[in-house]
């Protein structure tokens, strides 16, 4: 059995077979193929971290199963594209592609087209890199990137005429294409725009794109596709570089000029790896099983993933408002998928990586100041309206209360309560003046109707306006919004124990079933957003009529498995039971039991969680790794703790899968959770807690904890039943 431990300083990992010691990065032990099979809808391409550019293939064709552009079932490859999302349920991007083919292409109908067939034996991912052979045209295709840039390395096996297609006018499942163009600037550079539409509405990405040798004539076709032709001979190598802008293509110029001057394919590739390795060694982890290192470590590559860098080398970046506007810190960002990401993603970022988390808050501060509201879900500049809440809200308030961002806090309460006070916005007037969503609003932007789960989303998010009011003594608005936070209770139909939708006159919806999927609950049923109360479970818990109710219809949540033949939707995925882990509804359920003092259940699903519902290979995600949510419900619990109430600096503790786990500070100090026999898994329970040496009586740890680098010591035992506080 080999023995693998993850360092800090040196960014290494020591495999330990026999006397021998073999290095190997952790950026190396990262595998992005992981989530590109089944429904995890990543991609496997080169990025640096949370790089503007995410450059990777794509197979040529639409479909839900081909969001990322790509699918590990496929292979063809149609081109390399310099913008992805990943995990998600909705599909756009795919900006500036390029093709390197011999000539003649092999061409299919549309809508794959010019393509080439592939081997997954050619395949060599890791982050940063990427590499594939495409076998229709003996060409060796090598990825990597800048934050801004993306850098592919083409490799000639034969000689002849060859070209390499620069198609703007590609695209895929919602994009499509409003404006492209293309323009030689020198024998060497390429530069122009493409502007789309689609999820992301009016979305602009300028370029420029420089070869390390010319091409032997170019012909631009004026719909936005350009053949640069090329004679090589065998072994000869092309570097293409490209730099993407949201401002303009003078912007995309500088950008290339600032962060890849120079033809260097191999030194570009060298900074990625340490930006990743930087990056990953944060967390070290002790283990002597491979797989379940690389599960852990791709899963917290893909919590780094998103959100993205969304501003040039200058700062300047494209507004909501459509004005330019300079970024007032590091980086200004965009792609927030935060009815997913706001559950454990950023919880996650506010220990890994607080200064990035902070500027991640700043920026949906800016969108406020541009627009007059708090994003739901943005990327390249602009609103896409998908999903529900107004979840920027917990992303602030935490990033506020815990100190990560250069936020005024009194303007953040203010941007927060303008945003939940937007009457004709998604049922929020009706919502404040009933006290719930009703189901029959007529209102266009009720996506779906979703009127129970927006009341719930809804309550939550005042519960955050609340905590951030006493945080600032802002007593009158703390009571205000601490009273909406109890709006859960409005939906609670006591004749039936269940959340449950209510019209405008206050009736309940007829022959409701907690087992039915419909329009009224946003992607999952009635077991799965009953639980959507993190911010009271006390609450919930005497609404459901005390603990040993509440306890069984939690365990009834896990047992009660749906019919053979009854259909489950396409994001009902990784059921136990009723519980649905591939859906965000479901996430923190497991960790409910630690308040009902059950607390050897939490430990016992969690590890059934992370041990039978993620692995190592294509298919090791269980449902849309939604920009990193997934990954981080993972990396959470195989690290022990997870934030039940995202905003409350509190964690639950269940028993981790690594008998050491030390994550860096920015103190200095380290964080050590130690579970002796964890990763074993033959004593699965928690026994006695101790941290710093002394006894611990609850069933959570703090940040404070956590950021003062506390040791957190787990006692760990074969027998349930053991309630340590």
């Amino acid at each position: 059995m080999k023995s693998l431990y993850v360092l800090a300083l040196p960014i290494l990992l020591s495999a330990c077979v026999g006397n021998d010691t073999l290095d190997v990065a952790p950026a190396d032990i990262v595998d992005p193929l992981i989530g590109t099979d089944f429904t995890g809808n990543t991609y496997p391409g080169a990025q640096m971290p949370r790089g503007m550019v995410q450059l990777s293939p794509d197979n040529g064709l639409p479909g839900w199963d081909r969001i990322s552009g790509y699918y590990y079932p496929d292979s063809t490859i149609a081109g390399f594209s310099h913008t992805h999302l990943s995990g998600v349920g909705a599909g756009d991007m795919y900006d500036i592609s390029f093709m390197p083919v011999m000539l003649p292409v092999r061409k299919a109908e549309a809508p794959l087209g010019i393509h080439s067939r592939f081997s997954h034996d050619s395949e060599e991912a890791s982050a940063g890199y990427y590499k594939v052979t495409l076998s229709d045209y003996d060409i060796d295709v090598e990825l990597t990137a800048t934050s801004r840039t993306g850098i592919q390395r083409y490799t000639f096996r034969r000689s002849g005429p060859a070209a390499v297609i620069l198609n703007l006018a590609k695209a895929m499942n919602w994009d499509s294409v409003t404006s492209a163009q293309v323009k030689m600037v020198n024998a060497e550079e390429l530069s122009g725009h493409r502007f789309s539409t689609g999820w992301a509405r009016d979305q602009r990405v300028y370029f420029r794109t420089r070869f390390s040798r010319s091409p032997d004539s170019v012909r631009i076709e004026p719909n936005g596709v350009a053949w640069c032709y090329f004679t090589p001979n065998v072994g000869d190598k092309i570097i293409v570089a490209t730099a993407l802008s949201g401002v303009s293509e003078d912007g995309a110029a500088k950008n290339l000029q600032a962060e890849a001057p120079k033809d260097d394919f191999d030194g570009y590739l060298k900074l990625a790896k340490e930006s990743w390795n930087s990056e990953l060694s944060v967390v070290k982890v002790h283990s002597s099983d491979n797989a379940r290192l690389r599960t852990f470590y791709t899963a917290l590559y893909h919590t780094l993933i998103c959100p993205t860098i969304y501003c040039d080398v200058d700062g300047r970046y494209f507004g909501p408002d459509k004005q330019v506007h300079s970024s007032g810190v590091n980086a200004n960002y965009s792609t927030f998928s935060l009815w997913d990401t706001y559950r454990a993603l950023h919880p996650l970022l506010t220990i890994i990586s607080p200064r990035r988390n902070g500027d991640m808050a700043l920026s949906l501060m800016e969108f406020y100041n541009q627009s007059g509201r708090l994003p739901v879900w943005n990327m390249w500049g602009g609103e896409t309206d998908m999903m529900i809440g107004y979840h920027a809200v917990p992303v602030i308030v935490d990033a506020v209360m815990k100190k990560s961002a250069p936020i005024d806090p009194y303007e953040a309460l203010e941007a927060c309560m303008a945003t939940s006070n937007i009457d004709d916005y998604r049922g929020i007037g009706l919502y404040k003046e009933l006290g719930y969503v009703p189901y029959d609003v007529d209102d266009p932007y009720c996506q779906d109707n979703w009127s129970l789960s927006r009341t719930l989303e809804y309550a939550y998010d005042d519960y955050c306006i609340a905590k951030l009011a006493q945080f600032l003594d802002r007593k009158d608005v703390a009571r205000e919004y601490m009273e909406r936070a109890k709006n859960y209770t409005n939906v609670y139909n006591p004749n039936t124990t269940w959340m449950q939708p209510r019209d405008s006159r206050g009736e309940w919806l007829p022959n409701f079933s907690p087992d039915d999927y419909t329009t009224y609950i946003c992607e999952s049923n009635g077991w799965q957003y009953f639980w959507s109360v993190q911010h009271d479970v006390d609450g919930l818990i005497r609404l459901t009529g005390g603990k040993e109710k509440f306890v069984a219809k939690l365990d009834s949540m896990f047992s009660y498995v749906p019919k053979l033949n009854e259909g489950l939707p396409i994001f009902s995925t990784g059921m136990i039971g009723q519980y649905a882990h591939g859906n965000e509804p479901s996430h923190h359920v497991a960790y409910l039991y630690n308040k009902v003092e059950q607390p050897w259940k939490a430990q016992k699903l969690v590890r059934k969680i992370l041990t039978e519902l993620y692995n190592d290979t294509p298919a090791g995600i269980c449902g849309n790794d939604d920009c990193g949510q997934m990954s981080a419900w993972y990396a959470f619990g195989a690290m022990g703790f997870y934030p039940l109430d995202p905003v409350s600096g509190e964690y639950e503790l269940v028993t981790p899968l690594f008998d050491k786990v030390e994550i860096q500070q920015l103190s200095g100090s380290v964080f050590t959770i130690l579970a002796p026999g964890a990763e074993a898994g033959d004593k699965p329970y928690i026994k006695s807690v101790k941290v710093n040496g002394q006894p611990y009586a609850k069933s959570y740890i703090t940040h404070d904890m956590i950021t003062a680098g506390a040791t957190v010591e787990l006692e760990l035992t074969d027998s349930e039943g053991v309630v340590w506080y």
